[in-house]
């Protein structure tokens, strides 16, 4: 009888539900690890909030519980003030910015802030660009006058808004169908595929491209079980991370054109072109506000200025 080796589960979660960019992204992740360490890891993916909502997921990441999670910043900004960051409002000048930012050195230096609290980030996935959708068109700041929109929880979501002279409700993100079916709501604010995966676009038919924020979503490790890994085994983890945030770039490419696709045809949602530098400028003390509260990000708001100055002297 030969002796058989403990495999070690490797616990990844998440909150979408199958097939979403983030659960594609997540088995790959699995498979990939699974095929090449098998006899060694068992890597199993629980989506859908099955282990817990992001909240408790990080809360058993940082005791070992499970090993990987997939959360929002918003999330992680418990944990370190840098990544409220995410929230301000044209943060970046736009996608391109967004993703030069992401891939720059510099992010080290966040990923490993939360190394106190026992785990650290290993890469990002894209979570769109968010923006106003509501029972009117939306195309200057002014519109918004008196509307009441559903946030995130999040002060500098509320201070957004307020600076729109708008009336924000932070809400649970299952509960907003509903409130802007009965009009508690006017409006709210998200990527694209809102309005077909939980069916807002059936409730809310104008969606309005101001493009306030350009968020990720992080894959945070465990901090432990990453430095059990040997060298060999690290590689193979690091490979299939590099993997996870590929997939899920493309994967989230082609269900966002797929959502704006839907939306407009069979749910009959019209998109509507914002003044973008309206909002930009009628939001901007927010920003101010929270480099003036907040020190410490002052080295990545150097780089996000650096990149989109570069990039607006070349686009123009």
């Amino acid at each position: 009888s030969e002796l058989t080796v403990d495999k070690k589960i490797v616990r990844v979660s998440h909150g979408h539900p199958a097939n979403h960019p983030i659960d594609i992204a997540a088995h790959d992740f699995a498979d990939y690890i699974n095929e090449r360490l098998g006899d060694k890891f068992s890597v199993e993916v629980y989506g859908n909030g099955l282990l817990g909502d992001t909240k408790n997921a990080l809360e058993l990441t940082q005791t070992g519980a499970i090993d990987y999670v997939i959360a929002s910043t918003s999330n992680l900004e418990a944990y370190n003030k840098q990544y409220g960051m995410f929230s301000v409002p044209y943060l970046f000048s736009g996608k391109e910015a967004f993703i030069d930012f992401m891939d720059s050195d510099v992010i080290e230096q966040m990923y490993l802030s939360t190394e106190p609290s026992g785990f650290i980030a290993t890469t990002w996935f894209d979570a769109g660009v968010r923006s106003f959708y509501a029972n009117k068109p939306i195309k200057t700041p002014a519109d918004m006058k008196g509307m009441k929109i559903r946030v995130q929880p999040s002060p500098l979501n509320v201070a957004m808004i307020r600076a729109l002279d708008a009336g924000a409700v932070p809400m649970a993100y299952g509960e907003v169908y509903t409130a802007l079916q009965q009009g508690t709501i006017d409006g709210a604010e998200n990527n694209e595929m809102a309005l077909t995966t939980v069916k807002h676009g059936e409730v809310a038919k104008y969606y309005s491209y101001d493009m306030h924020q350009i968020q990720p979503d992080i894959l945070v490790v465990n901090a432990k079980f990453l430095e059990s890994l040997t060298p060999e085994e690290r590689k193979v983890f690091d490979e299939a991370t590099q993997l996870a945030h590929e997939t899920e770039l493309e994967a989230w490419d082609e269900q966002v054109r797929k959502a704006k696709e839907i939306a407009e045809t069979q749910m009959g949602v019209t998109f509507v072109e914002a003044d973008v530098a309206a909002f930009q400028e009628a939001t901007k003390s927010v920003l101010e506000d929270f480099l003036k509260e907040n020190p410490e990000v002052q080295i990545f708001y150097e780089e996000i200025k650096r990149i989109n100055e570069s990039l607006s002297s070349t686009n123009n």
